[in-house]
């Protein structure tokens, strides 16, 4: 199966302006390949990626997964990837290159605004990152479902859908032998795989817990504390 690859350095059209000196180009040939890989076009089985690099422009998280999401959900891209932008590399005035090292060090992680992260910072955004498009592409998230800080970004600290979990405990406990997939998938250790078991195992006999589908160790514990068997 081919793949066509563009690359989108970041989501915003004022990044686009300093990168490319207004040169908005890369916007139209996304836009012409969605409509000739779309479902009954001529080139269906050719599939669409990008990547953005994070940490070279001033956007947030918040910009870039409604621009992740929007590249999905408008535009049908098969993968969106990010990549932690490495500094040293660029043009000076580059905002990735203006962040100051000392200003970096007030701010230590996780608590540096956009911009004064580290370098150890940005890879463990860029993982953020990745953790919010795999809960658009494989649980259905809504841009709307993630929780930012007051500067657009998504906590260091910890993984979304453990933070919308520990945001949202009136969502809690789940009831695991009646509850549907998009509830399971909300429940923190419960992944797709698991929540189709849990799905599969009421339909064919008797589910006594969480060890008949399989999870253990710290999945096992993380999930416990959020389902009940009622």
């Amino acid at each position: 199966m081919p793949w066509y690859s563009p690359a989108i350095p970041a989501p915003s059209r004022s990044a686009f302006r300093l990168w490319f000196a207004g040169r908005l180009h890369i916007v139209r040939p996304i836009k012409l390949i969605s409509r000739l890989t779309a479902r009954g076009g001529p080139h269906e089985r050719t599939r669409q990626m990008t990547q953005f690099i994070v940490g070279a422009s001033s956007e947030t998280d918040a910009q870039i997964v409604k621009a992740t999401f929007g590249l999905y959900r408008r535009l049908g891209l098969s993968r969106v990837y990010f990549s932690a932008y490495q500094r040293g590399l660029g043009d000076p005035s580059i905002p990735g290159e203006r962040a100051c090292s000392d200003a970096a060090r007030r701010f230590p992680s996780p608590d540096a605004p956009m911009g004064t992260l580290r370098t150890s910072d940005l890879l463990t955004r860029e993982h953020r990152l990745y953790q919010a498009d795999f809960l658009i592409r494989k649980y259905r998230w809504d841009e709307r479902d993630f929780i930012f800080g007051a500067d657009g970004s998504l906590p260091l600290a910890g993984d979304p859908k453990q933070l919308w979990a520990d945001a949202h405990r009136e969502f809690f406990p789940v009831r695991l032998r009646s509850a549907g997939m998009e509830t399971l998938l909300r429940v923190p250790g419960i992944g797709p795989t698991t929540a189709g078991r849990i799905v599969k195992t009421r339909r064919e006999g008797v589910l006594r817990g969480l060890r008949d589908v399989g999870l253990r160790g710290k999945r096992l514990a993380r999930a416990a504390g959020y389902v009940v068997m009622d």
